[in-house]
Order: C-alpha cells, then structure tokens, then sequence
C-alpha cells in the first residue's frame, strides 16, 4: 500500500510586459512582480494514522503612483511583503472508540512600505498549537474536546519624513479550551452543542462563547439546519499596535439553511442575522498614536444567499447562479453615526457557463457579474455616507484547450465589454471659491484585463489537470 506522496506547484507573476502592451491609468515604477510556491507531504502511518506535512512561501513588490485629488504629482506607493507558512497535523483513530488530532502553525510575515517620504516595516509571527480528541460512546453520541494555544509577537518601525524613527510592538497569548457533543436523535434528526472559552493576555480578559446547530434531514435529497453562535475576536493589529486598552469584538450569529442535493445539481438557501458588539472607535481621521480609542461600536448584518449548480441538464455543460441580499449598518472606526458602511453592497449575482467541447478539446467559459452600488460621502450634501455609486456590471470570458490530458493553454478576458464600472469617488478636502468640494471618479486601474497561461499537472495519475478550477 502506498504511504506516502508529495505535492509542488510554484508560480511566478510579472505585470510589466502586460503593463507595456496594455498600460492603466496608474504611473507603475515598477509592475507587480511575485513569487510564491506550496508543498504537500502525506505519510500514512498505520491503517488510519496520517500525518500531513504543509509548507508554503511568497514574495510580492511594487513600486506605483497613484491619482489623488488632492496631490498633484499623485501618491507614490511602494511595497515589498514576503510571507512564509508552515503548519504538521497528525490525525488517528485510538482504542476504545478514541480518536485524535492534533497540529501545529506558524507563519512569519513581513511588509516593508513606503509611503510618498514616509516608511513602515511590519513583522508579525505566529504560531498555533491544536489537540482535539474524541470519544465515540455510540451510534447516537459523540464527545469532543480540547485545547489550542496562540502566539502572536507583532512589531512596526515607522520612519517619518524628518527621519524621526517610532517603534510600535505588541504580544499577546491566548490560551482557548472547548467541548462539544454531537446528539443523533434519529437518522434524520442531529444536534451539536457546544462551548469555548478563551483567555487573552493582551487584554486581560476571558470571554465564553456558546454555540449550537440542529440539523433535520427533510428529504432523501434535502437538509434545513438551524445555529447559532457567539464568536470574540481581538481588535486588528493596527489599533493594538498603539492601544491594547480594549476589550475583544464579538458577535452573535444566527443561521437558518436550506440544501438540496441530487444528481449532479445542488440547490442552497441560507439566511442570517447577526449582532456585532464592542466594535473599535476612534476620534481620527485615521488610526493614529494620539486617538482616543474605546469599545463602544455596533452595529448589525442581515442577509440572504441562494445558490444553484447544476451539471447535468445540458450534455457537457455545468453553470451556477448565486445571488445574496446584505442589509447591514455599522458604527465602528471614526464614524459619526450608524451607517451602511462603504464595502457593502446590497446586491450582489453572478451567472457562470462552462462547456466542454470535445471535437476542439476546449472548454469555454462565459460569466455575468453584477454589484449595487455602494455608499460614500458627498461633502455637497448634508449627511454621511449620503451617496449611492452606480452599479457594477460586467461579462468575462475564457478559453481552455487541452494539448494534452496533463497540459493546458487558458485565456481568459475580463470585463469583455469595457463596461466603465465605477469604485467610488474622490473629494478635495477643501471646497473652492463656488463653495463646492470638487471631485474625481475611483475608476479600476483598467477597464479589461487579459491573462494568457499555461497549466501543467505532474502526477502519476495521467488524467489529473486543473481543468476544473478554470
């Protein structure tokens, strides 16, 4: 019996021969260029024990300058990130109806940043220790519990333009433990109830988040599930690096599911409400050393996701259709008052079309991407956030053509139509002499982008390529 494989794939990425053919609105120094590669290694170590070896690295720079209303000569930014990942697991089945599994990460990420003058190096390592055991008392119950251990050391230098050096660093521990039982009712009707509990040494503070599900099987070929669950995270990095004085975010989900599944073709309905608390606010236009931070954001987010795939009504052809519905306002960061914050979009669909033509040894992609428009501030008019950007549309198309079952030539076009979508606007901070705050439209650097590739699997299986990920 074979026990053991290994997996590698690499890539590498260059943008400035595409940036000298087709050229965008930005002044590029220097095109993206990144590196980046994974390995896999399995090994079987008896009948059901499998310890799995994962490695991964990646590098990315540029160097551009961007429009500004406000800044004539633009906004020069330049970046330079390299990211290294390592995580083991091992999993196995005990005696007595034991079983465990237990793991290991760590990840070391590094950013250096300039600014126009101003310069920023980033170092954050972190590591993550897991054991869960389970013990399988019968058919109908389930125990499981364990622990995990994170370690997160996070440092920033900031070089200003004057030269003046300013040191930001912060560590923190969290030590988390939890249980949770898996309750078969019948075979059509199951629970999962369970808790965590996590201790934070950053911010002094425990916190205990309940969570359970309930699953009813309401066909041979359908599920409705219900759950809810509290979940606590740290505030982010850039407001710990100069407060730590906060207690953790958290929010309270409650989600209700509808899956049918048969014959090649999936049907998902899912709705949801959730109830965020002790979001960060500050008083600046931008986190900064001298803001005053608190705990004393909210907000909500309610929503619908349908999703339809199907592979099997159209001979060689397989497409999906998804839509979701977000209702959702904030008051976090140095907003004023509750609002829709400017990421979210109300709606959202998209239509996706494969088909395999087998005389050509080619499949063909089409898709139809839609977005509402999202919200920003007009300093014009009374309010915040008192402005709807316009809706996002686009078509994209592809081309794959196998030269071999292992080796595949992909093109692909973006946007195929040029439709001139819009990202937002841009206000000068001051108004002119007619009293009014001029303005530039946020465009995408490019209104098409093309991709040409070329894919090749090395395995012993002949057949396998990455046909189905294009």
């Amino acid at each position: 019996m074979e026990k053991n494989s290994l997996s590698i794939n690499a890539s590498y990425i260059n943008l400035q021969p595409y940036q000298e053919l087709y050229p965008d609105n930005n002044e590029w120094h220097k095109p993206v260029q990144s590196f980046g590669g994974e390995a896999v290694y399995r090994h079987k170590i008896n009948t059901n024990g499998l310890l799995k070896l994962y490695g991964a690295f990646s590098t990315v720079n540029f160097d551009v300058t961007q429009q500004d209303i406000n800044i004539q000569e633009g906004i020069r930014f330049g970046m330079k990130n390299r990211n290294l990942y390592f995580n083991a697991s091992y999993k196995d089945f005990l005696k007595n109806d034991w079983s465990i599994q237990t793991g290991l990460s760590y990840a070391n990420d590094y950013s250096d940043l300039d600014i126009i003058d101003d310069s920023v190096q980033d170092t954050e390592n972190a590591a993550h220790l897991k054991l869960k055991l389970s013990k399988f008392y019968n058919s109908r119950f389930r125990l499981n519990f364990g622990a995990e251990y994170f370690i997160t050391s996070f440092n920033e230098d900031y070089t200003a333009l004057n030269e003046d050096t300013y040191n930001y660093t912060f560590n923190n521990n969290i030590t988390a433990s939890f249980v949770e039982a898996n309750i078969f009712f019948s075979k059509k009707l199951a629970a999962n109830i369970g808790l965590r509990g996590e201790y934070s040494s950053l911010l002094n503070e425990f916190t205990a988040s309940p969570r359970a599900s309930v699953a009813y099987k309401s066909g041979a070929n359908s599920q409705v599930s219900l759950a809810y669950g509290q979940f606590y995270q740290n505030p982010k990095n850039e407001y710990l690096k100069f407060n730590t004085n906060f207690s953790a975010e958290n929010t309270s989900h409650l989600i209700a599911n509808y899956q049918y599944v048969k014959n090649k073709q999936i049907f998902r309905a899912e709705a949801y409400y959730k109830d965020y608390n002790k979001l960060v606010k500050y008083n600046t236009e931008q986190p900064l050393p001298t803001a005053n931070y608190s705990n004393n954001g909210g907000g909500f987010a309610k929503g619908l996701d349908i999703f339809w795939r199907d592979n099997k009504t159209i001979k060689n052809t397989e497409y999906w259709v998804s839509y979701s519905y977000l209702d959702t306002e904030r008051d976090y960061k140095n907003y004023p008052t509750r609002a829709t914050p400017s990421f979210a979009s109300q709606h959202n669909a998209s239509v996706v079309l494969k088909h395999f033509i087998s005389d050509l040894k080619s499949q063909v992609g089409l898709s139809y991407n839609f977005a509402s428009g999202r919200n920003y501030t007009d300093p014009n008019k009374s309010g915040f956030l008192n402005s709807k950007a316009k809706n996002y549309n686009a078509v994209n198309a592809n081309w794959a053509y196998l030269i071999s079952p292992q080796k595949i030539l992909y093109f692909s076009v973006s946007n195929v139509f040029g439709t001139q979508n819009v990202n937002g606007y841009q206000f000068k901070n001051q108004a002119n002499t007619n009293d009014v705050f001029e303005s530039r439209t946020i465009k995408p650097a490019a209104d098409r982008f093309f991709f040409v590739g070329f894919f090749w699997t090395i395995s012993d299986n002949k057949k396998d390529n990455q046909l189905d990920n294009l």
